[in-house]
Formats: C-alpha cells, sequence, structure tokens
C-alpha cells in the first residue's frame, strides 16, 4: 500500500481488524520512510450498486458521498464519526441486499433521513433542508411540528 503522504510503496500493517459489521477488513498502516499512519479498508468487490438520478441519470453509489452528507449534516453534533460509518454501512448494505442492482436517488435520501432522524434530530432537520430543497421558514415549521408531534406520541407509550 502507498504512503498517501510521501508515496513510498512498502507502508507496514500495524493492526488489522475487522469492522463492526464484519464486511470489510480495517488495517492500521505506518509509513517507514516519513513515520505517518493512515487507516485503510479491505472490501469485497461486489457488483455496481447504481443509483438512478430524479432527472433519469445514472451513476455509481459512492459511499464516500453519502458519508460526506451525514458527516455535514452533523457537524458539530455529539455523534461519534464510527455511528455515522455505522449508519452509511447499515444503509449500503440493505441496498444490496434488496437487489435489482439500481436504486433511486431519493429513497437513498429517504433512508438517510430516517436514519438521522434516530440519531440526532438536529442533523436530520439539516440534512431535510438540503435534501428536500426548503425554499421559504414554512418548510421548517412543517417539519420542526411534525417532529415534535412525534415526540408527544412517544410520550404517550409510556
Amino acid at each position: 500500500m502507498r504512503c498517501p503522504i510521501c508515496a513510498y510503496e512498502d507502508t507496514r500493517v500495524l493492526d488489522s481488524r475487522p469492522t463492526e459489521d464484519d464486511q470489510a477488513i480495517r488495517r492500521r498502516r505506518e509509513c517507514p520512510t516519513c513515520l505517518h499512519r493512515f487507516t485503510t479498508y479491505e472490501r469485497i468487490e461486489q457488483g455496481p450498486l447504481v443509483v438512478v438520478k430524479k432527472d433519469g441519470r445514472r451513476e455509481v453509489f459512492d459511499r464516500q458521498k453519502v458519508l460526506k452528507g451525514v458527516l455535514t449534516a452533523l457537524q458539530k453534533r455529539p455523534i461519534p464519526l464510527a455511528k455515522a460509518e455505522e449508519m452509511v454501512a447499515a444503509l449500503e448494505r440493505d441496498l444490496r441486499q434488496g437487489g435489482g442492482g439500481e436504486v433511486p436517488s431519493a429513497a437513498i435520501g429517504e433512508r438517510v433521513m430516517d436514519s438521522l432522524r434516530q440519531i440526532d434530530q438536529v442533523a436530520y432537520i439539516r440534512f431535510a433542508s438540503v435534501y428536500r430543497a426548503f425554499e421559504h421558514p414554512g418548510g421548517f415549521r412543517e417539519m420542526l411540528e411534525h417532529l415534535e408531534g412525534d415526540s408527544e406520541d412517544e410520550g404517550r407509550d409510556l
């Protein structure tokens, strides 16, 4: 594995372990030249998962793109990075198990919102505001009222 800093080609593995979802191997590496440490993930290569955009375009599913959106929504929130990575891994696993090889982008966005709603309601609102492209404060108000209604319903179950 090539060092991302100095491009030395023979880095050494310090630690190797499966990820929590057992879908990849996480390896901590160190470059003997510059002593930079970094993490790599080894995953089983699967057939492509294709995302069908609203305008009909198709592109290969990019878990890093989804993770970036989730991390943006979680910015300055008390949620660990591992929780976000776990959420995206579960999303990808569910999409692949759904079969078909193609999934509408709207389905991905809705699943991300559902997951964020369970993790952090502020992040949920942030993601939804971009995903649903709110153009006026009324969109936020409706979403907050919906969240407050759900909170009241949960309180009644106790």
